[in-house]
């Protein structure tokens, strides 16, 4: 059985493309018919969870600036 690379090298703009299709695919599957069948429904709110957990484990792993001396201000 093959074993995943642990030493994945991601720039921030690759980074930034693979949030950037990960919130598109959040609003397109957000957008779908209302009036779809129970089973599909389910499917698609699997799929919307399991991308928002994607997106807070990205957000997670981003190191923010904060300046060592003075006064932090965030925006």
């Amino acid at each position: 059985m093959p074993q995943y690379n642990d030493m994945i090298e991601l720039s921030v703009d690759d980074m930034d493309l693979i949030e950037t299709a990960l919130r598109d695919s959040i609003a397109s599957l957000s957008h779908a018919a209302s009036d779809e069948p129970e089973d599909s429904r389910t499917d698609r709110e699997d799929t919307l969870r399991r991308i928002h957990e994607l997106l807070g484990k990205l957000h997670d792993q981003k190191v923010f600036f904060r300046p060592q001396k003075g006064v932090y201000l965030g925006g």
